[in-house]
């Protein structure tokens, strides 16, 4: 029976769907993380599943995984010690970097550039310079190199190195002789070149994010030598591919290239899972809700397709790299609960995770987190959390609550429950409308993908409260990060700096960067080697107004690059430049500022078929009636639950509902109508605007 497998690790838990690549069949697991060793949950998941569907390691066909291991580096200050390689005179790029603020009327606000990187120190600069064309203009001080990187290794005790030299997108040949030089004496030093992670202009920018690819290379590298270990214990030789931040996977080799593609992988998968049971549903446009149990992530999906930021960011530090447009903020499950100096409730960002995990986990935790006050409010059955892989103790979510959120705002332990829910639906519905109306989205033509394990009791309000009509929740919410890892494209992107103005472009250069760019594609796709369908290739132009400081990506027409093909992508642009700002000037001069290409490639033959039995009713799938919380109809009122494995395609439920299944559970709240569709999906109809 051979397999695939998507695993995706999360804060609390490690989430595995497995597909039966004959029937199109899926299968899920859920096992807790493993802090600080993320590998043994990895591979404690995949043993699980395979001994669920019975199949062997020698079936298995390829590994998709999600990982949050270099995030978790760069949020920890948990990298290399690293040291920076820059052309002489620009030793203090990282620390000057734009006159940009957050906050513009805070003048005690701290420097908002990634010094904890590498101390000044540890920043170099090398003579050495390539003129703006790449042209050589002062030779490589060969010797400076090597006297540099015996102080760093030596004195400093670096164990990567980041080498970003002026105009090296235009010519790497100094950057490259460069780690040849540092390699033949330290082949144990990891080096990053902005030459091979950023080949394009604006040194600040170019520089943190090769620095931010050497200072989480070791982790990562680590790790997937870690997983590609127990996986060779355990006879699986199947192909590891790895999620990145724009939403593809790649093999570990490509991975390793540029490690830093990586730090949006976990909650990029869940945005392409969400968007594939929206297509799949019938409602290609979407906002996806992803609760997991630490963070909330939130994306935009308009026509099947995520929004993609070309720059985004890591906390407040640039991160010009392509990734998923995605909101994340502190509000999980485990998120905790607490009383602020002014007496005001507050929820998040600190969060319980997965040790010791809620005050109900029974771990030793204290804290009263969204989870406790989910089992207090009555939507949790705490003998079937996880599927019944583990009971829930009410009484230490009711002792949490009342002894640190209750009692200190005197009020009673529902009160104060119903509170912590009202500031993180509130949280999360502002969150909505940040990733809607703020970007000029109206969020009535958009239906609320609710996933993760605790997304879909919360999904219901919050749709009402942003003015959603419709809430889907799929039928594996809470692993669907996982399923998103299985159905992502295999994806490959280069991009390169090309500064011109678009009216004076020469059709062949641009032609030349075009073919050079898929050739490197073309050469990384040829080493995933997973799929026989064709390769879709997208090429596009990052453009401006001539003088203006940002840029908006601009897809190019298919077929040949033309007179006509350029000028379809200045038109594009102008409208482009319109809806996004609100005016654009068709007599003002636009101009490219680089170019890119991306290839990808569908990793099945066929559509996954995942009908579900036309078969059960609610009255079969009935398991009870308990009291659960209810500010509508003024507080504890009896609900009937029901299981979700028993709910056919065409049932019909009338909220106030509860429905039960293993990794999640979802809460239909009154007023609100639902029903199964044909692939399983529960689609919930709120009080929320009218939806397209």
């Amino acid at each position: 029976m051979p397999v695939s497998i998507g695993i995706d690790i999360g804060g609390t838990f490690t989430d595995v769907v497995v597909l039966d690549d004959t029937t199109s069949g899926l299968r899920y697991a859920k096992v807790p993380s493993t802090p600080p060793k993320l590998v043994n949950g990895f591979v404690q998941g995949i043993e699980k599943i395979l001994g669920i569907v019975g199949a062997s390691p020698e079936e298995i066909q390829r590994i998709a995984h999600g990982t949050t291991v270099g995030t978790n580096a760069i949020l920890e200050g948990k990298g290399a010690v690293l040291g920076i390689l820059t052309t002489a005179g620009f030793e203090d790029t990282l620390f000057i970097g734009r006159q940009k603020r957050s906050d513009m009327y805070n003048i005690f606000l701290d420097a908002e550039t990634p010094t904890f990187l590498a101390q000044r120190r540890r920043i170099i600069g090398i003579e050495e310079r390539m003129e703006p064309n790449g042209n050589p203009l002062i030779p490589l001080d060969e010797d400076g190199v090597r006297e540099a990187a015996e102080r760093l290794v030596n004195e400093y005790g670096v164990e990567a190195i980041a080498v970003c030299y002026l105009f090296s997108f235009a010519n790497p040949a100094h950057e490259q002789r460069t780690k040849e030089i540092i390699l033949g004496r330290y082949p144990q030093i990891k080096v990053s070149l902005s030459s091979t992670v950023d080949p394009r202009f604006r040194e600040y920018e170019s520089l943190c994010l090769t620095a931010f690819d050497a200072y989480v290379r070791p982790v990562m590298e680590r790790y997937i030598e870690e997983a590609r270990t127990e996986l060779k214990k355990r006879d699986i030789g199947a192909p590891l591919q790895i999620m990145q931040s724009r939403g593809g996977v790649t093999n570990e080799e490509a991975i390793l290239e540029k490690t830093v593609s990586t730090l949006l992988s976990g909650p990029a998968a869940g945005v392409i899972g969400g968007t594939y049971i929206g297509v799949q549903s019938g409602f290609p446009n979407v906002i996806t809700l992803d609760m997991g149990g630490t963070s909330c992530d939130i994306a935009l999906v308009e026509k099947g397709k995520p929004f993609i930021a070309t720059e985004g960011k890591m906390g407040k530090y640039p991160l010009r790299q392509a990734m998923l447009d995605i909101n994340t903020i502190g509000a999980g499950g485990g998120s905790i609960a607490w009383v602020d100096s002014g007496g005001g409730l507050r929820v998040g960002p600190q969060s319980a995770g997965a040790s010791p995990g809620p005050a109900c986990y029974g771990q030793g935790g204290e804290e009263p987190t969204v989870t406790d006050a989910s089992l207090v409010l009555g939507y949790l059955n705490p003998a079937y959390f996880a599927g019944g892989a583990m009971s829930l103790d009410s009484a230490s979510a009711k002792k949490a609550i009342e002894t640190r959120i209750a009692r200190p705002l005197s009020m009673d332990v529902l009160q104060g429950a119903a509170g912590i829910h009202k500031i993180v639906n509130n949280m999360m519905a502002d969150e909505l409308r940040l990733v809607s109306v703020m970007k000029g989205y109206d969020p009535r033509n958009f239906s609320l993908v609710a996933m993760g394990g605790a997304g879909p009791a919360h999904a219901g309000l919050l749709a009402e409260q942003a003015s959603i009509a419709r809430v889907i929740v799929p039928r594996s919410p809470g692993v669907l990060s996982a399923l998103g890892l299985l159905v992502a494209n295999i994806e490959h992107e280069q991009a390169k700096t090309y500064l011109a103005k678009a009216a004076d472009v020469d059709i062949c250069e641009i032609r030349a960067v075009f073919a050079n760019l898929e050739e490197l594609c073309s050469e990384k796709m040829e080493r995933d080697k997973i799929a026989s369908n064709p390769i879709n290739v997208l090429r596009s132009a990052e453009m401006r107004y001539l003088g203006q400081s940002y840029e908006i990506e601009i897809p190019f027409p298919e077929g040949d690059i033309t007179t006509s093909a350029i000028e379809r992508v200045i038109a594009r642009f102008h409208e482009a430049h319109k809806r996004i700002y609100g005016h654009s000037d068709s007599q003002s001069p636009a101009e490219f500022v680089s170019l890119r290409v991306v290839y990808s490639q569908s990793p099945f033959t066929e559509k996954l078929d995942i009908q579900v039995s036309s078969q059960g009713s609610p009255g079969h799938a009935a398991k009870e009636v308990r009291k659960a919380y209810f500010e509508k109809l003024g507080g504890l009122v009896d609900t009937p639950v029901y299981a979700r494995e028993g709910l056919a395609p065409g049932v019909t439920l009338k909220g106030p509902a509860i429905v039960e299944q293993e990794d999640t559970t979802t809460v239909i709240y009154p007023g609100n109508e639902a029903y199964v569709d044909p692939q399983g999906n529960i689609i919930i109809h709120t009080a929320g605007a009218g939806a397209n």
